[in-house]
């Protein structure tokens, strides 16, 4: 068998080698050592970094797609994705100029992206959904000062001295904390998560207990390995608010029927009922949250 192995293509060959090493090649694929533990660990922690990568790039499409498709950001907190994105960007930025392999913080970049487009929908659809009144305000100008200010920042970060930058990467640990605490607030006064993605909440605390193994395993940094562990925590905390607020929308529209039915005669009242995905019969309604 190892003579098969030990003249694989090119093709195969150069990209294995790329991502575990020579030395680990040679022992995991060419000598088909299954048991050299520290190489094992390695390949797997490049295995779920690429994985990490890759869901990251698509984790949060479907709280676009949410979004964009009920027209409403409603019980999405502005502030907490404006602090996460700030903790995406100092991370991705902190390891590039670190020189760490894109394996190992790749899905921070895209996660950025992804937040920055979500931030701005966010403004964009902020004052058109309101309990009993409906105002359809102009939010150019808020967008356009939001994207200036998501270029200037990006330079900046990439622009300051790493002794700054370091202080920074630092300062992710409470960043995580109260990007979070917004969202988690807003969920249990609201008793409910609005337009909020389960798919990306399990995603995310599925990325960060991998990311906790790959950061132990490939860097050993223990400031990047806390920010981890933390967001991972509070991660949990937003999968048991969706779990416990599930399906609370509709008592939601039931108490605005309430009210309008008590408004003064004669004073017209706008009702705005938040957008609710059909439930499929016989089932939970998955495809609201998971779409």
């Amino acid at each position: 068998m190892t003579s098969i192995t030990r003249n694989l293509p090119w093709f195969i060959r150069e990209p294995a080698v790329s991502i575990i090493g020579e030395n680990c090649y040679a022992v995991l694929i060419e000598e088909l050592d299954i048991f050299d533990v520290p190489c094992l660990k390695y390949a797997a922690s490049k295995g779920l970094g690429l994985g990490i990568v890759a869901g990251g790039s698509i984790m949060k499409i479907p709280q676009v797609m949410l979004i964009l498709t009920a027209k409403s950001a409603r019980g999405l907190s502005l502030p907490a994705y404006i602090l996460e994105t700030l903790s995406y960007g100092i991370t991705t930025v902190y390891s590039v100029r670190h020189d760490y392999p894109f394996s190992t913080y790749g899905e921070n970049f895209f996660l950025s992206l992804q937040n920055i487009l979500i931030t701005l929908l966010i403004i964009q659809y902020s004052g058109r959904s309101r309990a009993l009144t409906s105002t359809h305000s102009n939010n150019t100008p808020k967008l356009i000062i939001a994207a200036f200010l998501t270029v200037v920042s990006a330079y900046s970060l990439y622009a300051i001295p790493m002794s700054t930058l370091q202080a920074l990467q630092i300062s992710t640990l409470p960043l995580s904390v109260f990007s979070k605490l917004p969202q988690i607030s807003q969920n249990y006064k609201a008793r409910s998560t609005g337009q909020l993605s389960a798919f990306a909440v399990i995603a995310q605390i599925a990325g960060c207990v991998a990311r906790v193994f790959t950061t132990a395993t490939e860097l050993g940094d223990r400031i990047v390995l806390a920010g981890f562990i933390v967001a991972l925590f509070l991660n949990i905390i937003l999968g048991f608010q969706m779990w416990m607020y599930w399906g609370q929308e509709e008592e939601e529209v039931i108490s605005l029927k309430e009210k309008a039915a008590h408004h003064v005669p004669g004073q017209q009242v706008d009702i705005v009922v938040p957008p609710v995905t059909p439930t499929p019969q016989g089932g939970r309604k998955w495809a609201r949250k998971v779409d």
